[in-house]
């Protein structure tokens, strides 16, 4: 028995190449730094060309994928002495370590190569995701990176996204569509009301006045009495925008409102509208 441990463990030396192992490390921090670069150049170029960001955004997840899986191949093949012989006889030992020691890292693998196939959202898209909604960051091996509009960095498993449901806001484009809220006093002069939000729409500068924008209104009930929503639909040039055009959008209106004596719902402007409409327009 102890014959077969030794000449079991001088067939595994065997195998294992000294020299080649310092080889393959050497080549994975190639690939690593290499990597970086590619990443970094893509990013600065996409900020020269922001109307070629997105494809380049693409590139650059394409590239990380493809040069991560050529390094590790490529340093496997250098650190270890594959012969058929070796190959047939640790086939059965990798493919049940595989199985069920890296089981969640090579289902997150494969669902990250389905993410850029099925391509259901891009790198550079807002989507939302659970109790998350931003701009996708990266397309990792093992994870998908999103930015968060409160600049939180949150950190996905690739395999999450094959079985919850995920909303992409812009679908690959630069432009996308955003909604905001303002509500007022049903007895305000709501045609003067509604031209000050347009107004304000088409005088912002994040505003893509070349796809369809509206503003529509409907009657609500709350426990202080009955108010109106106006709901400002519009797309923007570029939805990294988006914060900047809620922003000026509800500075402008505001200031056009206290301009014109318009009065807001009150006691407290809600959060969200309640079941009760009364009567859309």
């Amino acid at each position: 028995m102890e014959a077969e441990d030794i000449e079991g463990s001088a067939k595994l030396i065997e195998t294992i190449q000294a020299g080649g192992v310092i080889t393959g490390l050497v080549i994975l921090l190639i690939t690593w730094f290499l990597v970086r670069v590619a990443t970094s150049a893509l990013e600065r170029t996409g900020s020269r060309f922001v109307h070629r960001r997105l494809l380049l955004h693409q590139i650059a997840t394409l590239l990380r994928f493809g040069m991560y899986i050529g390094g590790i191949v490529a340093a496997i093949g250098t650190s270890l002495n594959l012969s058929k012989e070796v190959v047939l006889a640790l086939t059965g030992t990798i493919a049940v370590t595989i199985g069920f020691a890296l089981k969640d890292l090579a289902s997150s693998i494969l669902a990250g190569l389905t993410l850029i196939i099925d391509r259901p959202f891009q790198v550079g898209d807002r989507v939302q995701f659970e109790d998350h909604f931003g701009e996708i960051k990266a397309i990792g091996l093992r994870s998908v990176r999103l930015l968060t509009e409160d600049d939180l960095l949150v950190t996905i498993p690739n395999n999450k996204f094959l079985t919850e449901v995920v909303a992409s806001a812009n679908q690959g484009r630069l432009d996308m569509v955003v909604k905001r809220e303002f509500w007022v006093s049903p007895e305000q002069d709501l045609d003067l009301v509604k031209r000050v939000v347009e107004e304000c729409i088409t005088s912002n500068r994040y505003v893509f006045l070349g796809q369809q924008w509206s503003v529509r209104m409907e009657q609500v009930m709350f426990p202080f009495g009955a108010a109106v929503r106006l709901e400002a639909e519009a797309s923007i040039l570029d939805m990294k925008y988006k914060q900047e055009y809620e922003g000026a959008l509800t500075e402008r209106v505001l200031a056009a409102f206290r301009e014109r004596k318009i009065m807001l719902a009150g006691p407290a402007w809600p959060a969200k509208a309640p079941d009760s409409v009364l009567s859309p327009s």
